[in-house]
């Protein structure tokens, strides 16, 4: 007969010994078997790729397969929402990009809370370039900006709300008075094939998916909106150069655990990465494909998360930005 007793009793002895097991992996053998890292995304993006560096440099580093499980949807809530019910065993890893911050700003419910999830690493980035058509009239952020107060203003595509061009563009908004009305599609392809087909004057994408389109004569970059100039299209000048220090927005990969996941093993695993970022091979692969390897330390990522999460919601604030 079970009485209340012993159903407690099995109760406690069953949370007991899944406490066991779980110091049991301690952080220092951690790792003891392969290690997943969802990314949120399709396989093929700037996101995708950074993701494979980094499991290619860390499964070295870290003596353990790491492998990476596409689960795109919802504007990465569908991966995010997976990783912050996950077990908190150092197992486990989102992928992270900015919808991982905006998203919980914009969306009217969300499956998961933001501090389900904790920053671990910075993988890398790839800064958003202004794109319009090859023939173009304008060939400075300057001279764009001035065009666009005349009249009616420009057209601008984005990938959807809350998408890194949506972001691009509210800055612009807001912060430069650029007038622009905003036409959102499906995806960054669609955005590309309208500025291309000249239904839209201009858009912002990943350096990775620009440059090819800058190198063919087939698409003109008015600026690079990070900090830096792309190491692969080094005479494309950034915003803040031009004068509009406030435009900074790049499409970047982080990587995330589950809430609860021991410090040690979330230090052990950002210094993998950092390690990764670093090799020589990896580095020179992603620079070539216009992506800036990162790295850095768990600190400096939940840093970068901050700051990111206090500029972006100061953009969506200003712009009134909610996913309908």
């Amino acid at each position: 007969m079970h009485t209340p007793f012993h159903r407690s009793l099995a109760a406690a002895l069953t949370t007991a010994l899944a406490c066991t097991a779980a110091l049991a992996q301690t952080p220092a053998a951690w790792p003891t078997k392969p290690i997943r890292l969802i990314v949120p995304f399709s396989a093929g993006g700037a996101n995708d790729l950074m993701a494979r560096s980094a499991a290619e440099g860390a499964s070295k580093a870290l003596g353990q397969p790491v492998i990476v499980e596409n689960k795109p949807g919802g504007g990465t809530t569908l991966g995010a929402d997976l990783v912050s019910k996950a077990a908190p065993d150092g197992y486990t890893f989102l992928i992270s990009a900015a919808g991982v911050i905006s998203n919980s700003m914009i969306k009217k419910s969300m499956p998961y809370k933001d501090a389900d999830l904790a920053p671990v690493a910075m993988i890398g980035l790839a800064p958003s370039v202004i794109l319009v058509p090859a023939d173009a009239p304008y060939n400075t952020l300057k001279e764009f900006i001035a065009a666009s107060r005349k009249g009616d203003g420009f057209h601008w595509a984005t990938a959807g709300t809350g998408s890194t061009p949506h972001f691009v563009a509210g800055v612009l908004q807001t912060r430069y008075e650029t007038k622009l009305d905003i036409v959102p599609y499906k995806s960054g392809s669609e955005s590309i094939t309208a500025v291309l087909g000249k239904q839209v004057e201009a858009t912002s994408e990943a350096s990775i998916v620009a440059i090819p389109y800058l190198k063919s004569g087939k698409l003109k970059a008015l600026a690079d909106t990070w900090t830096a100039r792309i190491s692969a299209y080094p005479d494309l000048a950034t915003a803040t150069e031009q004068g509009y220090g406030e435009l900074r927005i790049a499409h970047w990969a982080g990587m995330h655990a589950p809430r609860n996941t021991p410090p040690a093993i979330m230090d052990k695993m950002a210094a993998a990465v950092d390690a990764a970022m670093k090799t020589p091979e990896i580095a020179s692969r992603l620079k070539g494909m216009g992506i800036e390897p990162m790295g850095g330390t768990r600190a400096s990522f939940e840093k970068f998360v901050d700051d990111e999460r206090a500029r972006l919601g100061a953009v969506v604030k200003a712009t009134g930005m909610k996913d309908e």
